[in-house]
């Protein structure tokens, strides 16, 4: 590999010394400052900005893959698309450098972290929805590595009507069977068993989705429930919530708006 002069004064050698003349095999420069770092450096904020609002919406949806996964899938996929794109200039052109290989690797490599968010449980699948997104933010911070935030900002924005708009749109014209309710219960008194007895009384199918912790240090333990209820008789879910408040030890019970992905 021959040795290709960059006449930046900020690129220097890794042992600060000019090649010998003649030399040959590959010749590493570490480059502080170059002409282009103040547009990666954007790219990469806009990345980051992008992939957090997205991770806000699912966070907001009490998912598990939230702002902090969000963030760093569309910052990691934006600086391998720089990387790609500008890390290999001062290779010479007579080397084989193809930066769409990264972007391709990228794409497989979201789909083994998507998979890890969808779960089977019974006859019900959870979680397609937050796969999609950690999807659609690699490929947001991949426009923006690539130099194109305006479409970055343009697919950020139709995800959120697709979530918003569209999955209210869709309620409006197909009803389901399903809801989520969030049970918040004191830890030790059974309060979690007795609320799935009574969705079985009342005539739900009751599946425990999500449990998390909610207690804050030196207080008693607290603890939040997810509960799928699928009604099997045509009622509302007002009764159900009407009487676990009344179960010794729960704290409160809401019903979750919005889809259930």
């Amino acid at each position: 590999m021959e040795y290709k002069r960059i006449d930046s004064p900020h690129a220097k050698l890794i042992d600060g010394e000019d090649p010998p003349t003649g030399a040959k095999g590959p010749t590493v420069r570490i480059q502080w400052i170059s002409d282009t770092i103040l547009t990666q450096l954007a790219l990469l904020a806009i990345a980051f900005l992008l992939s957090a609002i997205i991770g806000l919406e699912r966070q907001h949806r009490l998912k598990a893959a939230g702002v902090k996964t969000h963030s760093l899938v569309g910052l990691g996929s934006a600086l391998f698309t720089l990387v790609s794109a500008y890390g290999f200039s001062d290779i010479s052109t007579a080397a084989s450098v193809d930066p769409t290989r990264v972007a391709a690797q990228i794409v497989s490599g979201i789909g083994f972290l998507g998979a890890g968010v969808i779960f089977v449980r019974h006859d019900t699948v959870s979680g397609l929805t937050t796969a999609a997104s950690i999807w659609v933010t690699a490929a947001v911070g991949m426009a923006c590595g690539a130099g194109t935030p305006t479409l970055a900002c343009a697919t950020a924005a139709l995800y959120l009507v697709s979530v918003f708009v569209l999955g209210r749109m869709t309620h409006l014209f197909v009803s389901s069977p399903d809801c989520l309710v969030l049970v918040r219960y004191r830890e030790g008194i059974g309060a979690l068993r007795n609320t799935l007895v009574t969705a079985a009384d009342q005539g739900y199918e009751a599946l425990l989705t999500d449990t998390r912790n909610i207690s804050r240090p030196g207080r008693e333990r607290r603890f939040q429930a997810t509960i799928r209820l699928r009604n099997t008789t045509e009622q509302s879910a007002e009764p159900f919530l009407t009487a676990v408040p009344e179960i010794p030890g729960v704290l409160s019970a809401k019903l979750m708006k919005g889809e259930l992905d």
